[in-house]
């Protein structure tokens, strides 16, 4: 939760010096912007290839633990689809590529900032990229505060799958705590899927 409260008060920061115009010129350029995401992108592809028990996951791969993941994708789409029924502002590939972070709310802001400004200019996409921002780190706090009671109350792969793509970081103590330590191999698995497919789904639905 540190973490994400650092992240809120850096983007309240970053508000403050645009409207009082700190920010030099040369910052809001395009080019500053896609520099900054291959630098995500790389860093995913640095974190799934570094990760020490990549190798031994890949072993001891099962078909059958693939179903959370995909579950968490296919449930977290879903849902989204059915609330953007009930947001007038947004379209529905707008929502779903908003949902499609999985609580990676860095990579998926930047992102879709930079995707949609073609097609509803910078403005409409900054504030769609900022809701991106928004929800994908309540997400990672509904994980932290509500582990437990997910767990008690939804079984041991719940906070996994709420969890998102931080299954395999910020959420492996709890997971640990709350469903056992033997959830481990499979909660990092669950991560590091949803962060491959997190650039994929949001470009996806971002030029649909």
């Amino acid at each position: 939760m540190k973490g994400s409260i650092v992240v809120l008060g850096l983007f309240l920061l970053g508000i403050l010096l645009g409207i009082n115009h700190f920010v030099p010129n040369e910052w809001l350029g395009g080019n500053l912007t896609m520099g900054i995401l291959y630098v995500l992108i790389f860093q995913v592809g640095i974190g799934i290839g570094s990760n020490k028990d990549l190798k031994e996951m890949l072993k001891g791969l099962k078909p059958k633990m693939l179903l959370l993941p995909l579950s968490t994708i296919a449930g977290t789409l879903l849902f989204s689809l059915l609330a953007s029924f009930l947001i007038v502002q947004w379209k529905v590939t707008d929502c779903l590529a908003v949902s499609s972070g999985f609580a990676y709310y860095s990579l998926s802001s930047v992102l879709i900032t930079e995707l949609k400004q073609a097609s509803v200019g910078v403005q409409v996409a900054t504030e769609l990229g900022t809701l991106a921002l928004l929800a994908n780190i309540v997400r990672e706090m509904i994980s932290l505060l509500g582990a437990p009671l997910f767990s008690r109350f939804f079984g041991k792969l719940a906070p996994i799958s709420v969890a998102g793509i931080n299954s395999m970081d910020v959420m492996l103590p709890m997971i640990s705590r709350y469903s056992g330590k033997n959830m481990i191999p499979i909660a990092i698995l669950h991560g590091i899927i949803l962060e491959m497919s997190v650039p994929f789904l949001v470009s996806l639905f971002c030029n649909w």
